[in-house]
């Protein structure tokens, strides 16, 4: 029985470690999504040149935080 116990609580710290990393990387990309809107928005819709903008400043937040 102690066996389940150990496993369950291995399995809820996995999922709460990655829910963690999914909110830590969506906090990091808001101003990447932030700057894709008003691109977006400037450029009337063009989807290139907003997903240029979104990987341009996503990389540099990413790169910030190493």
């Amino acid at each position: 029985m102690l066996d389940f116990a150990l496993l369950g609580l291995i399995g809820l710290i996995i999922i709460g470690i990655i829910i963690i990393l999914v909110i830590r990387l969506l906090f990091v990309l808001i101003p990447a999504a932030i700057v894709a809107i008003i691109v977006w928005l400037l450029t009337d819709g063009d989807l290139w040149w907003t997903g240029i903008a979104f990987l341009a400043i996503a990389a540099l937040s990413v790169l910030k935080k190493l």
